[in-house]
């Protein structure tokens, strides 16, 4: 099943989204700044990303490992947007493109993590509209063609008992006596 231009770009901007603020997050968290246009520019290329292979169904070995490949240009981007001065009055570990380790784990795990919400966002999306799917096919098909059955119409003399032939004298043990208990008992 493929997906519609509006399902598509839809969906390749929660990646989008989500790909540059846990990037942007992981960034911060892993000693890194980022700058306003700097994020603009980087939801413009998780975007440009997501949209080539939003078309269709994607599993976790298609998502992971293009969300490290974005995370690796987002840091890039992200490293690249400041002056090595900033970097110095600010006190960072990395300059350019070098990077720390708690930057590496803070993008990995953004990566990671990422691509497991998304992969589990994709099989429920796509399974709610096979399921979608399916169920409109059959009411277009019951509607089309209709089944036209006989109605039975059953006449009764007399109203069913609710009760069973073997409760039938049963005395009731509980709440106020019946009219039957009174009948027996005169």
């Amino acid at each position: 099943m493929t997906a519609s231009l509006p399902f598509r770009l839809a969906r390749a901007a929660v990646f989008a989204v989500v790909c540059l603020a846990l990037s942007v997050l992981a960034h911060l968290l892993g000693g890194g700044s980022v700058a306003g246009p700097v994020m603009v520019g980087g939801l413009l290329l998780a975007f440009g990303a997501a949209a080539a292979v939003s078309g269709r169904e994607r599993p976790l070995a298609v998502i992971l490992p293009l969300l490290a490949g974005m995370q690796a240009v987002l840091h890039a981007l992200f490293s690249l947007s400041h002056a090595p001065a900033a970097h110095a009055a600010l006190g960072h570990a990395h300059e350019g493109l070098a990077t720390s380790a708690g930057m590496l784990v803070a993008h990995a795990g953004a990566a990671g993590l990422i691509a497991l919400w998304l992969a589990r966002g994709e099989a429920a999306l796509w399974g709610l509209l096979h399921r979608m799917a399916a169920r409109l096919c059959r009411v277009l098909v019951a509607f089309l063609y209709p089944v036209h059955e006989p109605v039975a119409v059953v006449t009764a003399s007399e109203p069913g008992r609710l009760r069973s032939v073997a409760l039938a004298h049963a005395a009731p043990r509980r709440g106020p006596p019946s009219t039957q208990v009174l009948a027996f008992s005169s």
